[in-house]
Protein backbone atom coordinates (compact mmCIF):
# COMPACT_ATOMS: atom_id res chain seq x y z
CA UNK A 1 0.00 0.00 0.00
CA UNK A 2 1.41 3.61 -1.15
CA UNK A 3 0.85 5.82 2.26
CA UNK A 4 -1.63 7.66 0.48
CA UNK A 5 -3.38 4.17 0.60
CA UNK A 6 -2.49 4.01 4.16
CA UNK A 7 -4.37 7.24 4.84
CA UNK A 8 -7.33 6.86 3.12
CA UNK A 9 -7.76 3.67 5.19
CA UNK A 10 -6.70 5.23 8.71
CA UNK A 11 -9.35 7.90 7.95
CA UNK A 12 -12.65 5.53 6.65
CA UNK A 13 -11.84 3.41 9.62
CA UNK A 14 -11.76 6.49 11.80
CA UNK A 15 -15.31 7.98 10.58
CA UNK A 16 -16.50 4.08 10.55
CA UNK A 17 -15.65 4.08 14.75
CA UNK A 18 -16.83 7.46 15.87
CA UNK A 19 -17.67 8.38 18.04
CA UNK A 20 -13.92 7.00 19.76
CA UNK A 21 -14.87 5.68 23.02
CA UNK A 22 -12.92 6.18 26.77
CA UNK A 23 -11.97 2.35 26.31
CA UNK A 24 -10.83 2.31 22.99
CA UNK A 25 -8.19 5.23 23.43
CA UNK A 26 -7.48 3.29 26.66
CA UNK A 27 -7.01 0.45 24.75
CA UNK A 28 -4.31 1.89 22.24
CA UNK A 29 -2.38 3.59 24.84
CA UNK A 30 -1.91 0.47 26.63
CA UNK A 31 -0.77 -1.29 23.05
CA UNK A 32 1.54 2.11 22.68
CA UNK A 33 3.02 1.57 26.29
CA UNK A 34 3.57 -2.09 25.52
CA UNK A 35 5.12 -2.03 22.28
CA UNK A 36 8.05 0.35 23.62
CA UNK A 37 8.77 -1.53 27.28
CA UNK A 38 8.58 -4.95 25.89
CA UNK A 39 11.30 -4.22 22.94
CA UNK A 40 13.24 -1.88 25.16
CA UNK A 41 16.44 -3.89 24.65
CA UNK A 42 16.08 -4.06 20.97
CA UNK A 43 15.21 -0.72 20.64
CA UNK A 44 18.46 0.30 22.86
CA UNK A 45 20.38 -1.98 20.24
CA UNK A 46 19.34 -0.68 17.27
CA UNK A 47 19.99 3.20 18.85
CA UNK A 48 23.42 2.28 19.88
CA UNK A 49 24.14 0.92 16.14
CA UNK A 50 22.56 3.91 14.64
CA UNK A 51 24.61 6.44 16.52
CA UNK A 52 27.66 4.60 16.14
CA UNK A 53 27.45 4.15 20.00
CA UNK A 54 25.12 5.42 22.55
CA UNK A 55 24.75 4.73 26.47
CA UNK A 56 22.52 2.05 27.06
CA UNK A 57 21.32 3.66 30.00
CA UNK A 58 20.60 6.83 28.51
CA UNK A 59 18.43 5.50 25.84
CA UNK A 60 16.46 3.69 28.64
CA UNK A 61 15.56 7.62 30.32
CA UNK A 62 15.47 9.40 27.00
CA UNK A 63 13.65 7.41 24.85
CA UNK A 64 12.38 4.25 26.29
CA UNK A 65 10.94 5.39 29.87
CA UNK A 66 10.44 8.96 28.43
CA UNK A 67 7.80 7.09 26.13
CA UNK A 68 6.08 5.44 28.43
CA UNK A 69 5.46 7.82 30.87
CA UNK A 70 3.66 10.49 28.64
CA UNK A 71 2.01 7.16 27.43
CA UNK A 72 0.94 6.45 31.22
CA UNK A 73 -0.14 10.06 32.35
CA UNK A 74 -2.50 10.13 29.54
CA UNK A 75 -3.79 6.66 30.24
CA UNK A 76 -4.76 8.45 33.95
CA UNK A 77 -5.57 11.88 32.76
CA UNK A 78 -7.68 11.25 29.41
CA UNK A 79 -11.11 10.90 30.94
CA UNK A 80 -10.79 14.15 32.68
CA UNK A 81 -9.69 15.51 29.26
CA UNK A 82 -12.68 14.09 26.94
CA UNK A 83 -15.44 15.85 29.98
CA UNK A 84 -17.31 18.70 28.29
CA UNK A 85 -15.74 21.92 28.82
CA UNK A 86 -19.07 24.33 30.24
CA UNK A 87 -19.27 27.37 28.87
CA UNK A 88 -21.45 30.64 30.12
CA UNK A 89 -23.79 31.88 27.79
CA UNK A 90 -25.14 35.79 27.82
CA UNK A 91 -27.99 37.22 30.15
CA UNK A 92 -30.63 36.48 29.99
CA UNK A 93 -30.29 33.40 27.63
CA UNK A 94 -28.80 31.47 30.93
CA UNK A 95 -31.34 31.94 32.95
CA UNK A 96 -34.53 31.08 30.12
CA UNK A 97 -32.97 27.83 30.00
CA UNK A 98 -29.93 27.92 27.07
CA UNK A 99 -26.65 25.84 27.48
CA UNK A 100 -23.38 26.04 25.52
CA UNK A 101 -20.59 23.78 26.14
CA UNK A 102 -17.14 22.59 24.34
CA UNK A 103 -16.92 18.95 23.00
CA UNK A 104 -13.36 17.89 22.25
CA UNK A 105 -13.61 15.77 19.23
CA UNK A 106 -10.83 13.72 17.15
CA UNK A 107 -9.44 15.24 13.94
CA UNK A 108 -8.78 11.80 12.48
CA UNK A 109 -5.22 10.93 11.13
CA UNK A 110 -2.17 12.38 12.76
CA UNK A 111 0.90 13.11 10.59
CA UNK A 112 4.20 12.91 13.16
CA UNK A 113 7.66 13.86 11.23
CA UNK A 114 10.31 12.59 13.95
CA UNK A 115 13.91 13.72 14.16
CA UNK A 116 16.96 11.70 14.77
CA UNK A 117 18.33 12.78 18.15
CA UNK A 118 15.45 10.88 20.19
CA UNK A 119 13.72 8.55 17.51
CA UNK A 120 11.70 6.81 20.13
CA UNK A 121 10.63 9.45 22.14
CA UNK A 122 10.01 12.01 20.06
CA UNK A 123 7.60 9.55 18.47
CA UNK A 124 5.92 8.02 21.08
CA UNK A 125 5.21 11.67 22.62
CA UNK A 126 2.94 13.23 20.12
CA UNK A 127 1.36 9.31 19.51
CA UNK A 128 0.15 9.95 23.37
CA UNK A 129 -1.40 12.61 22.61
CA UNK A 130 -3.18 12.03 19.23
CA UNK A 131 -3.79 8.47 20.89
CA UNK A 132 -5.39 10.11 24.14
CA UNK A 133 -7.62 12.63 21.40
CA UNK A 134 -9.05 10.12 19.82
CA UNK A 135 -6.78 9.75 16.56
CA UNK A 136 -5.17 7.67 14.35
CA UNK A 137 -1.45 7.93 13.61
CA UNK A 138 0.89 7.42 10.69
CA UNK A 139 4.88 8.22 11.50
CA UNK A 140 7.74 9.44 9.40
CA UNK A 141 11.05 8.30 11.13
CA UNK A 142 14.36 9.73 10.41
CA UNK A 143 17.03 8.60 7.51
CA UNK A 144 19.47 9.20 10.04
CA UNK A 145 18.71 6.23 12.19
CA UNK A 146 17.17 3.61 9.97
CA UNK A 147 17.63 0.74 12.49
CA UNK A 148 15.28 2.10 14.77
CA UNK A 149 13.02 3.05 11.91
CA UNK A 150 13.50 -0.52 10.46
CA UNK A 151 12.06 -1.77 14.00
CA UNK A 152 9.53 0.27 14.68
CA UNK A 153 8.14 -1.45 11.15
CA UNK A 154 8.89 -4.74 12.44
CA UNK A 155 7.21 -4.44 16.33
CA UNK A 156 4.36 -2.57 15.15
CA UNK A 157 1.96 -4.60 12.89
CA UNK A 158 2.51 -6.89 16.59
CA UNK A 159 0.14 -4.43 18.39
CA UNK A 160 -1.71 -2.69 15.86
CA UNK A 161 -3.53 -2.68 12.41
CA UNK A 162 -2.33 -0.40 9.57
CA UNK A 163 -5.07 1.69 9.75
CA UNK A 164 -4.50 2.33 13.73
CA UNK A 165 -0.62 2.96 13.80
CA UNK A 166 1.30 2.76 10.59
CA UNK A 167 5.10 3.58 10.12
CA UNK A 168 7.24 4.82 6.98
CA UNK A 169 11.07 5.47 6.27
CA UNK A 170 13.27 7.07 3.81
CA UNK A 171 15.24 9.29 2.19
CA UNK A 172 14.45 13.04 1.94
CA UNK A 173 11.59 12.35 -1.20
CA UNK A 174 9.71 9.88 1.06
CA UNK A 175 9.81 12.89 3.72
CA UNK A 176 8.28 15.42 1.32
CA UNK A 177 5.41 12.95 -0.19
CA UNK A 178 4.26 12.07 3.14
CA UNK A 179 4.48 16.05 4.14
CA UNK A 180 2.68 16.73 1.07
CA UNK A 181 -0.69 14.12 2.51
CA UNK A 182 -3.44 15.91 3.43
CA UNK A 183 -3.70 14.91 7.11
CA UNK A 184 -6.04 16.06 9.63
CA UNK A 185 -2.90 17.56 11.70
CA UNK A 186 0.80 17.36 11.11
CA UNK A 187 3.45 17.41 13.99
CA UNK A 188 7.41 17.90 12.84
CA UNK A 189 10.12 18.25 14.95
CA UNK A 190 13.04 19.05 13.34
CA UNK A 191 15.44 22.05 12.16
CA UNK A 192 13.49 25.06 11.32
CA UNK A 193 14.74 25.66 7.65
CA UNK A 194 12.97 21.99 6.78
CA UNK A 195 10.32 23.26 9.38
CA UNK A 196 9.84 25.69 6.91
CA UNK A 197 9.16 23.91 3.96
CA UNK A 198 6.93 21.25 6.32
CA UNK A 199 4.74 24.66 6.57
CA UNK A 200 4.66 25.09 2.68
CA UNK A 201 3.82 21.72 1.91
CA UNK A 202 1.12 21.49 4.65
CA UNK A 203 -0.45 24.92 3.20
CA UNK A 204 -1.65 23.49 0.35
CA UNK A 205 -3.77 21.15 2.05
CA UNK A 206 -4.97 23.32 4.52
CA UNK A 207 -3.61 21.17 7.13
CA UNK A 208 -2.66 22.57 10.48
CA UNK A 209 0.89 22.11 11.50
CA UNK A 210 2.33 22.03 15.08
CA UNK A 211 6.21 22.71 14.43
CA UNK A 212 8.54 21.49 16.76
CA UNK A 213 12.12 23.31 15.96
CA UNK A 214 15.19 24.75 17.49
CA UNK A 215 17.52 27.35 17.98
CA UNK A 216 19.95 29.10 20.30
CA UNK A 217 18.76 28.32 23.83
CA UNK A 218 20.74 30.50 26.09
CA UNK A 219 21.86 30.10 29.37
CA UNK A 220 21.55 33.44 31.58
CA UNK A 221 24.02 32.99 34.72
CA UNK A 222 22.71 35.43 37.20
CA UNK A 223 25.41 37.97 39.46
CA UNK A 224 24.58 35.73 42.42
CA UNK A 225 24.29 32.16 41.17
CA UNK A 226 25.90 29.43 42.84
CA UNK A 227 28.50 28.63 40.51
CA UNK A 228 29.33 25.08 41.11
CA UNK A 229 25.67 24.26 40.93
CA UNK A 230 25.30 26.33 37.83
CA UNK A 231 27.82 24.71 35.80
CA UNK A 232 27.33 20.95 37.09
CA UNK A 233 23.75 21.22 36.01
CA UNK A 234 24.35 22.81 32.24
CA UNK A 235 27.49 20.42 32.07
CA UNK A 236 24.85 17.72 32.53
CA UNK A 237 22.32 18.91 30.09
CA UNK A 238 25.15 19.37 27.44
CA UNK A 239 27.22 16.50 27.35
CA UNK A 240 23.45 14.45 27.32
CA UNK A 241 23.43 13.02 23.66
CA UNK A 242 26.89 14.61 23.43
CA UNK A 243 24.47 18.24 23.02
CA UNK A 244 22.28 16.88 20.39
CA UNK A 245 19.33 18.05 21.64
CA UNK A 246 17.08 20.44 20.77
CA UNK A 247 16.79 22.33 24.24
CA UNK A 248 20.44 21.72 24.98
CA UNK A 249 22.16 24.61 26.26
CA UNK A 250 23.80 26.65 23.40
CA UNK A 251 25.22 29.30 24.99
CA UNK A 252 26.38 30.93 27.82
CA UNK A 253 25.97 34.40 29.30
CA UNK A 254 27.59 35.39 32.46
CA UNK A 255 29.06 38.39 34.87
CA UNK A 256 32.30 39.23 33.39
CA UNK A 257 34.14 38.85 36.46
CA UNK A 258 32.53 35.41 36.88
CA UNK A 259 34.02 34.40 33.59
CA UNK A 260 36.96 32.26 34.58
CA UNK A 261 34.89 30.46 37.29
CA UNK A 262 32.11 29.65 35.29
CA UNK A 263 35.09 28.05 33.11
CA UNK A 264 36.91 26.18 35.73
CA UNK A 265 33.41 24.85 37.01
CA UNK A 266 32.23 23.54 33.54
CA UNK A 267 35.76 21.65 33.42
CA UNK A 268 35.95 20.46 36.88
CA UNK A 269 31.89 18.90 36.06
CA UNK A 270 32.25 17.26 32.88
CA UNK A 271 35.89 15.93 34.04
CA UNK A 272 34.31 14.30 37.03
CA UNK A 273 31.21 13.01 35.28
CA UNK A 274 33.03 11.63 32.15
CA UNK A 275 36.88 10.83 33.33
CA UNK A 276 37.32 9.31 30.02
CA UNK A 277 35.66 9.43 26.93
CA UNK A 278 36.66 7.41 24.10
CA UNK A 279 35.60 3.96 25.51
CA UNK A 280 33.15 5.46 27.84
CA UNK A 281 29.70 3.86 27.71
CA UNK A 282 28.36 6.94 29.09
CA UNK A 283 28.80 8.91 26.54
CA UNK A 284 27.33 9.12 23.40
CA UNK A 285 28.63 9.45 20.12
CA UNK A 286 27.96 12.36 16.95
CA UNK A 287 25.23 10.98 14.82
CA UNK A 288 27.31 11.08 11.40
CA UNK A 289 30.02 11.60 9.97
CA UNK A 290 28.79 14.85 8.58
CA UNK A 291 28.00 16.11 11.68
CA UNK A 292 30.87 15.24 12.89
CA UNK A 293 32.85 17.04 10.22
CA UNK A 294 30.33 19.95 10.63
CA UNK A 295 31.09 20.43 14.81
CA UNK A 296 34.92 20.23 13.82
CA UNK A 297 34.10 23.20 11.31
CA UNK A 298 32.62 25.14 13.35
CA UNK A 299 35.48 24.68 15.93
CA UNK A 300 38.35 25.97 13.37
CA UNK A 301 35.86 28.63 12.29
CA UNK A 302 35.73 29.94 15.87
CA UNK A 303 39.59 29.83 16.17
CA UNK A 304 40.42 31.53 12.91
CA UNK A 305 38.32 34.28 13.94
CA UNK A 306 40.12 34.88 16.89
CA UNK A 307 38.13 32.41 19.78
CA UNK A 308 40.12 31.03 22.32
CA UNK A 309 38.47 27.27 22.79
CA UNK A 310 39.42 25.12 25.96
CA UNK A 311 38.95 21.43 24.82
CA UNK A 312 38.08 19.37 28.40
CA UNK A 313 40.04 16.41 27.31
CA UNK A 314 40.51 15.12 31.48
CA UNK A 315 43.03 11.68 30.10
CA UNK A 316 44.20 13.37 26.93
CA UNK A 317 42.85 10.90 24.62
CA UNK A 318 43.61 11.29 21.08
CA UNK A 319 40.36 11.85 19.45
CA UNK A 320 41.87 12.79 15.56
CA UNK A 321 43.94 9.24 15.73
CA UNK A 322 40.40 7.59 16.95
CA UNK A 323 38.15 6.05 14.33
CA UNK A 324 34.81 7.22 16.71
CA UNK A 325 33.03 9.96 16.51
CA UNK A 326 33.03 10.15 19.89
CA UNK A 327 33.67 14.08 20.61
CA UNK A 328 34.76 16.06 24.02
CA UNK A 329 32.94 19.36 25.10
CA UNK A 330 34.83 22.59 23.39
CA UNK A 331 34.07 25.64 25.44
CA UNK A 332 34.58 28.49 22.97
CA UNK A 333 35.60 31.91 24.48
CA UNK A 334 35.71 35.22 23.07
CA UNK A 335 32.86 34.16 20.97
CA UNK A 336 31.96 37.17 18.12
CA UNK A 337 28.77 37.10 15.93
CA UNK A 338 30.57 36.70 12.78
CA UNK A 339 31.34 32.80 13.67
CA UNK A 340 29.39 29.79 13.15
CA UNK A 341 29.11 29.09 16.54
CA UNK A 342 27.18 32.36 17.57
CA UNK A 343 24.79 32.07 13.78
CA UNK A 344 23.77 28.39 14.21
CA UNK A 345 21.93 25.73 16.47
CA UNK A 346 25.37 23.78 17.62
CA UNK A 347 23.56 20.48 18.19
CA UNK A 348 26.87 19.07 19.52
CA UNK A 349 29.49 19.67 22.30
CA UNK A 350 30.93 22.86 21.68
CA UNK A 351 29.82 25.85 24.02
CA UNK A 352 30.01 29.40 23.45
CA UNK A 353 30.78 31.58 26.51
CA UNK A 354 30.24 35.03 26.69
CA UNK A 355 30.52 38.09 29.00
CA UNK A 356 28.00 40.76 29.87
CA UNK A 357 28.10 43.75 32.00
CA UNK A 358 24.86 44.16 33.57
CA UNK A 359 21.25 41.74 33.53
CA UNK A 360 19.45 43.85 31.12
CA UNK A 361 23.09 43.74 28.59
CA UNK A 362 21.93 39.72 28.58
CA UNK A 363 18.91 40.55 28.09
CA UNK A 364 19.17 42.38 25.18
CA UNK A 365 22.12 40.03 23.89
CA UNK A 366 19.43 37.00 24.36
CA UNK A 367 16.33 39.82 22.46
CA UNK A 368 18.79 40.50 19.30
CA UNK A 369 18.59 36.96 18.35
CA UNK A 370 15.76 34.74 17.25
CA UNK A 371 13.29 33.76 19.63
CA UNK A 372 15.03 30.41 21.30
CA UNK A 373 13.07 27.03 22.51
CA UNK A 374 14.15 27.31 25.73
CA UNK A 375 15.49 29.84 28.45
CA UNK A 376 17.65 29.38 31.24
CA UNK A 377 18.00 31.44 34.43
CA UNK A 378 20.43 30.56 37.55
CA UNK A 379 20.38 32.99 40.62
CA UNK A 380 18.70 33.66 43.43
CA UNK A 381 17.67 37.40 43.20
CA UNK A 382 14.22 37.44 42.44
CA UNK A 383 13.83 40.88 41.18
CA UNK A 384 16.51 39.78 38.80
CA UNK A 385 14.52 36.27 37.77
CA UNK A 386 11.68 38.41 37.09
CA UNK A 387 13.23 40.70 34.46
CA UNK A 388 14.51 38.14 32.94
CA UNK A 389 11.06 36.55 32.54
CA UNK A 390 9.08 39.43 31.98
CA UNK A 391 11.57 41.27 29.73
CA UNK A 392 12.93 37.70 27.05
CA UNK A 393 10.17 35.59 24.96
CA UNK A 394 10.82 31.94 24.32
CA UNK A 395 9.06 28.88 24.01
CA UNK A 396 10.01 27.47 27.68
CA UNK A 397 11.73 28.34 30.70
CA UNK A 398 13.40 26.19 33.45
CA UNK A 399 15.20 28.16 36.41
CA UNK A 400 18.30 27.12 37.96
CA UNK A 401 18.30 23.86 35.74
CA UNK A 402 18.16 23.33 31.71
CA UNK A 403 15.88 21.08 29.86
CA UNK A 404 13.72 20.16 32.61
CA UNK A 405 10.45 21.79 31.58
CA UNK A 406 10.38 19.73 28.66
CA UNK A 407 9.67 16.77 31.29
CA UNK A 408 6.77 18.37 32.96
CA UNK A 409 4.06 16.58 31.25
CA UNK A 410 1.39 19.20 32.15
CA UNK A 411 3.55 22.08 30.96
CA UNK A 412 3.22 22.83 27.14
CA UNK A 413 6.13 21.90 25.24
CA UNK A 414 6.62 24.06 22.26
CA UNK A 415 8.81 27.00 20.47
CA UNK A 416 7.73 30.53 19.07
CA UNK A 417 8.28 31.85 15.83
CA UNK A 418 11.76 30.18 14.36
CA UNK A 419 11.45 27.69 17.57
CA UNK A 420 8.28 26.50 16.77
CA UNK A 421 4.83 27.03 16.30
CA UNK A 422 1.98 24.99 18.43
CA UNK A 423 2.27 23.00 21.66
CA UNK A 424 1.74 19.34 22.84
CA UNK A 425 2.15 17.45 25.90
CA UNK A 426 -0.40 16.52 28.57
CA UNK A 427 -3.65 18.56 28.66
CA UNK A 428 -2.04 20.42 25.72
CA UNK A 429 -1.39 17.69 23.39
CA UNK A 430 -4.48 16.41 23.81
CA UNK A 431 -6.46 19.91 22.98
CA UNK A 432 -3.53 20.04 19.88
CA UNK A 433 -4.86 16.99 18.15
CA UNK A 434 -8.93 17.76 19.24
CA UNK A 435 -11.20 19.91 17.42
CA UNK A 436 -12.99 22.19 20.11
CA UNK A 437 -16.42 21.87 18.74
CA UNK A 438 -18.62 24.58 20.05
CA UNK A 439 -22.27 23.25 20.99
CA UNK A 440 -25.06 25.74 21.79
CA UNK A 441 -28.48 24.53 23.27
CA UNK A 442 -31.54 27.23 22.59
CA UNK A 443 -34.12 27.36 25.37
CA UNK A 444 -37.59 26.28 24.99
CA UNK A 445 -38.82 29.93 24.43
CA UNK A 446 -39.17 32.17 21.23
CA UNK A 447 -35.75 33.70 21.78
CA UNK A 448 -35.05 35.36 17.82
CA UNK A 449 -38.91 36.54 18.89
CA UNK A 450 -37.03 38.38 22.28
CA UNK A 451 -34.29 39.51 21.26
CA UNK A 452 -35.44 41.66 18.79
CA UNK A 453 -34.25 39.54 15.75
CA UNK A 454 -37.56 38.79 14.14
CA UNK A 455 -39.00 41.18 11.79
CA UNK A 456 -40.51 43.43 12.29
CA UNK A 457 -38.02 45.43 14.19
CA UNK A 458 -38.91 47.64 16.86
CA UNK A 459 -38.95 47.98 20.73
CA UNK A 460 -37.67 44.56 21.31
CA UNK A 461 -34.69 44.97 18.76
CA UNK A 462 -33.36 48.20 20.34
CA UNK A 463 -33.73 47.15 23.53
CA UNK A 464 -31.33 44.19 22.76
CA UNK A 465 -29.15 46.27 21.11
CA UNK A 466 -28.95 48.76 24.06
CA UNK A 467 -28.21 45.81 26.00
CA UNK A 468 -24.99 44.37 24.24
CA UNK A 469 -23.92 47.80 23.70
CA UNK A 470 -24.23 48.75 27.61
Amino acid sequence: MTMLDVLNAQRAAFMAELPVSLAVRKDRLTRAAAMIADNADAFCDALSEDFGHRSREQSMLTDIASSVAPIRHALKSVEGWMRRDKRAVQFPLGLLGARAWVEYQPKGVVGVIAPWNFPVNLVMGPVAGAFAAGNRVMVKTSEFTPRTAALFEAVCPKYFAADELAFFSGAADIGKAFSELPFDHLIFTGATGIGRYILHAAADNLTPVTLELGGKSPVIVGKDADIAKTTERVAIGKMLNAGQICLAPDYMLVPEAQEQAVVDGLKAAVSAMYPTLLANPDYTAIINDRHHQRLEEWVADARAKGATVETVNPAGEDFAGSNSRKMPLHIVRNATDDMIVMQEEIFGPILPVRRYSGIDAAIGEVNRRDRPLGLYYFGPDADERRRVLDRTISGGVTLDDVVFHVSMEELPFGGIGPSGMGSYHGTDGFKTFSHAKAVFKQAKLDVAKLAGLKPPYGKATWTSIKRQMK
